[in-house]
Parts: structure tokens; C-alpha cells; sequence
């Protein structure tokens, strides 16, 4: 026989992507803070950044503490990001769209020994002072109150990182928060495995360069923020365009003068660019690939893309698999257009009815995920990690079908499908045909009480400026596109439908505005 084989147990490596990124790349411009703005090195920024870490270790922040963020999107928070990256904190990121008495809860529960705030949550701040137990230092980014320590003392830390800690992939990164359908919303664990594994995901897969560009306009505390385009074009070293929101006039800038190569937003922002009186004029010529997510987008959104020459697709993703998991071949955007595609690299999927029992082709389901990328849990929630991590695969809570050729498509939420007389109604599937009306701007279809069929479908609608909308033609048209069980009961026409965050529909509040 053979000498046996002696093996050790190692951690893997986690890296400084940063560094690593100065040393390999040191000129190329990583960042643009906002259009126009200044353009920042990857040595520069690495260098910025270990002044950040450097600080925050001044503070007296060691591996696993966590630092709350409560802050728009600016280029402070990015440094953040990365410098807890380099030196093991949490990034707590803390949600401007929650109350202060949700956020109170959530910094309660994970006592966290630093908050740093941007000026225009000061007020917020102040509310949440006196129950900041366990907040040793509160950091103002700039216009500090009394008492308060200046962000800008990172000015005067070395550029240099010494004693960076051993990091594993298991080792936690970042805290996003979900939405929650009652309760605490939950905070999604994000590790540098799940952060490193779904840039691999999308470089190999979506085919990201050193050549491409995208802009920042997600909130940087939603999953979609860093993990979609920003994180990969680090790995890649590509560069990202900050900006403080989605404005539609800097978009269409973006697109014609900032030389965008790759960009994403959720259907309702593409609904509003549509709309826009520069949106015939635009030149997209440079924009080699243009996704949607948050939600399943309407087939007429695409098409106007498509009949401008643009690569537009549907990707999904979710805060608690890291952001990307499909990618849909060029090649059949035409034939497959509800489609997301197939599964990316290092993930699997699969969908299964209520018992957990996978379905065959063309029969929807729940779909569930596994690999690299998926959290391992929810922040100090092992009832609600059990509930929907199961035997390694996740559990999305969304509906889907594969096709014959192994195409995913995706329904919608489970908890937005409603059962009308028996069947099954898929809200997504209608809410596209109601957008193909010409005078309907934003629509969205949720589920009504009914004594005779369960419930049946309330349409909800907002109409382009001057439009003469009549109900029963509106009606009529679906008629003729969409079964009888599907057709909306009811119509609401409303000024703005609410949102969230990233500019998803707000299907909750949506409900509950409409049965009060």
C-alpha cells in the first residue's frame, strides 16, 4: 500500500480586495463619485480606505463588532464597506425607509459598538440616542452634532494597513435587512464567501470586464446596492459610477455622456424613464447589457428596449442568495422573453410543490436555491434560519417554472398569487398585459376578498398625464388578452402606486391601503 495521504484543515484565504487591486491595477479609475464628479484610483481608493479602516480600529473596533451605517448613498459608505471588509467588522446597515421604532429594535439586537450617520438622518439619530446602549462612539460623516466624533479624523490615519486579522469565508461581512411580512424584519447574513462567490457567479457568467462601467443608484444598504455590479467590477477592476439615488435626468445623462456599459433598476424606474421626454432621443448604443430585478417585469418594458437595439433582460436575485443567480443567452431573449434564464455557475435550483417534492417541467412551484453565495441565516433568528433554509437549500418564498430546456421563469411572490374560483392567478402575468394599455403608466394587480370565488383581482393604476381613461375599455382590452378568472373585478386609480426602497411596488402596503 501506498503512504497514506496526511491532510490539514485550513481556513480559506479571504483576500483584500482593495490591496490586491492596487498592486494588480494600481491607475485604473475604480471610482466616480457622481456623474462628473471626481475620479478615484484604485490605489487612491485602497489608500482612503485603509485610513477608514484604520479609524474605525482607533475606535476601538476589533473582528466581529459591528458598526451601524445610517446613511444615504455617498462615497463614505462605500469606503465603509470595504474597510469592513479588511478588517472583520459588521457593516450593520441600517434601513432610511424603517421607522425609527423598528430601528431602535434592530440596533437593540445587534449591539453594535459604533453608528455612524450622514447629516440628513441626523433627526432620526437623535431619536435613537437614548436607547444606543451599547453604541460607544457616534460618528457624523460631516455637520457633526455635540458630542459627536468627525468622520474626517480619518484624514490624519496612516494610509497603510498593519496587522490586518486572519479572515475566513465563514466570517461575516455584512447584516441586510429583508423586508418582513410581520415582525422584526429580518437581517439577512451576508459572508465574505456569499459576497466572493456571487462575484465569481457573475463575472463567469455575465461576462464582467475590466472594460465595463455601471452606475451605483440602488440604495448601498439593499443587497442590490454593492453586490450587482460593484463588487464584481472591483474583482475585475472596472469602475462605478456613485450616485445618490435614481434621478431620471442623470440616468439618461449616465446613458448618453458617462459611458455606461452595464446598468440595473427594478421595472417601475424603467416604466419612469420610458415616460420621460428623453427617452426617444436617448442614444444607448453604448450599453451593452441593461437587467431588471426586484420583481417580474412587464413584457411591454422590454420590448421598447428591444426595438432600440438593447440587450434587455429579466436577472433575479435576493438579499438572502447575495443578489445574482441567472442569466438568460442573447441569443434567446426573443424566444424566452418571460424567462430568466438558467441557474449561473456555482448554483443549483430546483422547484418543488408544498411537500417539498420537486415538479416536472411547466408545472410551477416554489423555487429553491443552493451554493456558495446563500446566507447562512438570519441575524439572531435560528427559528426563522430554520424555517427557510432546509437541508442546504434555501427557500425562496417565489414561484416558478421550468421549462422543457431547462429556461426558468419566474411567477411572482407566493404571497402574491391569489386563488380566484380554484385557480391559480399570477399577478405578474396580468400586471404586464395591463401595461400594454396606452394610457396606463404603472400598474399593479393584488387580491380582493369575494364571497362567491375567494377573491378576485383589484386592479390598481396610474395613468400617463392627460390620459382620458375609460374603465370598461380598459377592461375590455384585458378581456380580450387574458383568461375570464384572471380579469380584474374592481379598478383603482391612484396618483402613485407605493414603493419601497428600491422602487419595488409595494404589495403589502398596497393591500392594506386598498381594504381600508
Amino acid at each position: 500500500m501506498g503512504a497514506a495521504i496526511m491532510t490539514q484543515q485550513t481556513s480559506t484565504y479571504v483576500t483584500d480586495w482593495l490591496q490586491k487591486r492596487a498592486n494588480l491595477t494600481p491607475d485604473r479609475v475604480a471610482l466616480i463619485e457622481r456623474l462628473g464628479g471626481p475620479e478615484i484610483t484604485f490605489a487612491e481608493w485602497n489608500a482612503r480606505v485603509n485610513r477608514t479602516a484604520n479609524y474605525l480600529r482607533s475606535l476601538g473596533m476589533e473582528k466581529g463588532d459591528r458598526v451601524s451605517v445610517y446613511a444615504s448613498n455617498c462615497p463614505e459608505y462605500l469606503d465603509l464597506f470595504w474597510a469592513a471588509g479588511k478588517i472583520g467588522l459588521i457593516l450593520h446597515n441600517l434601513n432610511w425607509r424603517l421607522t425609527v421604532h423598528e430601528l431602535r429594535q434592530i440596533v437593540a439586537d445587534a449591539e453594535p459598538k459604533v453608528l455612524i450617520y450622514s447629516s440628513d438622518w441626523a433627526e432620526q439619530v437623535n431619536q435613537l440616542r437614548p436607547d444606543l446602549n451599547t453604541v460607544n462612539h457616534v460618528v457624523a460623516l460631516v455637520e457633526p452634532q455635540e458630542g459627536d466624533a468627525t468622520f474626517s479624523d480619518r484624514d490624519s490615519m496612516s494610509s497603510t494597513l498593519d496587522d490586518r486579522p486572519d479572515l475566513d469565508m465563514d466570517d461575516i461581512w455584512g447584516i441586510y435587512y429583508t423586508g418582513g411580512t410581520t415582525g422584526l424584519p429580518k437581517g439577512a447574513i451576508l459572508t465574505h464567501g456569499n459576497v466572493t462567490w456571487n462575484s465569481v457567479n457573475t463575472i463567469t457568467s455575465w461576462g464582467i470586464t475590466a472594460d465595463h462601467t455601471a452606475p451605483l443608484q440602488l440604495p448601498v444598504f439593499h443587497i442590490g446596492g454593492p453586490n450587482i455590479f460593484m463588487v464584481p467590477l472591483v474583482h475585475v477592476g472596472g469602475t462605478t459610477i456613485l450616485c445618490d439615488g435614481f434621478d431620471l435626468d442623470e440616468s439618461f445623462d449616465l446613458v448618453e455622456r458617462g459611458g455606461i456599459t452595464h446598468y440595473v433598476a427594478v421595472p417601475t424606474m424603467y416604466q419612469m424613464l420610458q415616460s420621460h421626454p428623453r427617452w426617444e432621443s436617448a442614444d444607448f448604443s453604448n450599453l451593452e447589457l441593461v437587467i431588471s430585478g426586484g420583481a417580474p417585469c412587464p413584457v411591454p418594458v422590454m420590448q421598447k428596449f428591444w426595438d432600440r437595439g438593447v440587450d434587455f433582460k429579466m436577472g433575479y436575485g435576493l438579499t438572502e442568495a447575495a443578489g445574482n443567480n441567472f442569466w438568460l443567452p442573447a441569443d434567446r431573449v426573443a424566444d424566452k422573453t418571460t424567462s430568466v434564464g438558467f441557474p449561473i455557475f456555482h448554483i443549483d435550483m430546483k422547484i418543488v410543490d408544498e411537500s417539498g417534492d420537486e415538479v416536472g417541467p411547466n408545472e410551477p412551484g416554489e423555487l429553491l436555491i443552493r451554493g456558495p453565495h446563500v446566507t447562512p441565516g438570519y441575524w439572531r433568528q435560528p427559528e426563522a434560519t430554520a424555517e427557510t433554509i432546509k437541508d442546504g437549500w434555501l427557500w425562496t418564498g417565489d414561484l416558478a417554472v421550468k421549462d422543457d430546456e431547462g429556461f426558468f421563469t419566474i411567477k411572482g411572490r407566493s404571497k402574491d398569487m391569489f386563488i380566484s374560483g380554484g385557480e391559480n392567478v399570477y399577478p405578474a402575468e396580468v400586471e404586464s398585459v395591463m401595461l400594454a394599455y396606452p394610457d396606463v403608466a404603472e400598474a399593479a394587480l393584488v387580491g380582493a376578498p369575494h364571497e362567491v370565488w375567494g377573491e378576485v383581482g383589484r386592479a390598481v393604476v396610474v395613468l400617463e398625464p392627460g390620459a382620458d381613461f375609460a374603465e370598461a375599455d380598459f377592461l375590455g382590452f384585458l378581456e380580450e388578452r387574458i383568461a375570464k378568472y384572471k380579469l380584474p373585478r374592481t379598478v383603482v386609480v391612484m396618483p402613485e402606486i407605493p414603493k419601497t426602497a428600491i422602487g419595488k411596488i409595494d404589495k403589502k402596503l398596497l393591500v392594506g391601503e386598498e381594504s381600508s
